[in-house]
């Protein structure tokens, strides 16, 4: 049996109140008293069950998750699965939401986080582009004792936030080793295409890739990054002007989390058939891509498993308890058309 409240106020020497209000850090305790708890805490090796405590004092929990207003299928991927780890924490007195922002707008979605209170929510998770009004909202809601984590995207200079999201590095390398397996020895150049490179995972991956492909793939030359914004009439435009401009290009690396702008634009100028595509994301229209040979390779990650991993580590910060680290590693996974 693992040690109970009881046995943590025998071996402390002090009441079960007295208990109560050092685990809950409430005030008028004398620095002594939490002294002796918290070493009784580690010699029998008490572990709080914070389910039974929060149903006891009727605490449930609520989260956001702030998302793009664009990103089509993604984005609607993401909503399904904050729909669905509704159902999976609903025992556990846990609730979250997903709220669509113009986040391109930096002043929109500040003005957005600054009006939040611990009134609203408990803890946020923010997928947003960086800016230096965003991080410093984000900076102001920690202080309010609201939780936050950024969410597959962030920013890069925001200390004390916890990141959910695969390692994007990684995955801009990952996609550059690939496509210079796939392009052989023949020289060539490569479009990079991106809806903002104000973005973690954009900058990131980017770096990643030029990495390996300057490094191991000589014969290849990456050109600069086209940044859509989400704006179907701006993919069609830059993407034609750089086919234009660049007939010897074989291949494309598609960053952002929808790539069916970036691919019909591509289909409408040139023949696809003979560019090496990689794009991040599983959603219907890059599965539906991979199996008629309109992508090369998808680079992705379980959105139902970063909505559950941002969930739980709301939730363990807002309890003052560390979060499983290898619970909430996010796994690259590579998807090729014989492997859907």
């Amino acid at each position: 049996m693992r040690p109970t409240t009881k046995d943590l106020a025998k071996e402390a020497g002090v009441s079960l109140a007295t208990v109560d209000r050092v685990l809950n850090g409430r005030s008028g305790v004398k620095e002594r008293t939490i002294k002796a708890v918290n070493e009784a805490i580690e010699k029998i090796g008490f572990v709080r069950n914070m389910q039974a405590a929060n149903l006891a004092r009727s605490k449930s929990y609520r989260f956001q998750f702030i998302l793009p207003d664009t990103g089509g299928e993604f984005r609607n991927m993401l909503l399904a699965s904050i729909k669905e780890a509704n159902h999976s924490f609903s025992s556990e007195s846990t609730a979250a939401q997903g709220k669509q922002i113009a986040v391109n707008d930096p002043h929109a979605i500040t003005n957005y986080i600054t009006a939040l209170s611990v009134d609203d929510v408990d803890g946020v998770a923010i997928m947003a582009p960086e800016s230096p009004q965003v991080r410093d909202a984000i900076a102001r809601l920690s202080e309010r004792g609201i939780e936050v984590v950024q969410f597959l995207s962030g920013q890069p200079k925001a200390s004390k936030v916890d990141f959910v999201g695969i390692d994007n590095h990684a995955a801009g390398s990952t996609a550059g080793h690939i496509m210079g397996r796939f392009l052989g020895p023949e020289p060539g150049k490569i479009m990079v295409i991106s809806e903002t490179m104000q973005s973690r995972d954009a900058i990131e991956r980017r770096l990643g890739f030029d990495e390996i492909v300057n490094s191991q793939f000589g014969q290849l030359s990456i050109l600069p990054s086209l940044e859509t914004y989400g704006n179907e009439n701006r993919t069609n435009l830059i993407i034609r002007q750089c086919l234009e401009n660049n007939p010897d290009i074989c291949g494309a690396y598609i960053m952002n989390a929808e790539a069916q702008l970036p691919v019909t634009a591509i289909d409408q100028t040139a023949d696809i058939s003979q560019m090496v595509l990689v794009a991040h994301e599983r959603t219907t229209f890059t599965e539906a891509a991979l199996r008629d040979d309109r992508i090369d390779a998808i680079i992705a990650q379980n959105t139902g498993h970063a909505v559950r991993s941002a969930i739980r580590i709301m939730r363990a910060r807002h309890e003052q308890r560390e979060p499983f680290a290898s619970q909430e590693t996010i796994r690259i996974e590579i998807l090729l058309k014989q492997n859907l």
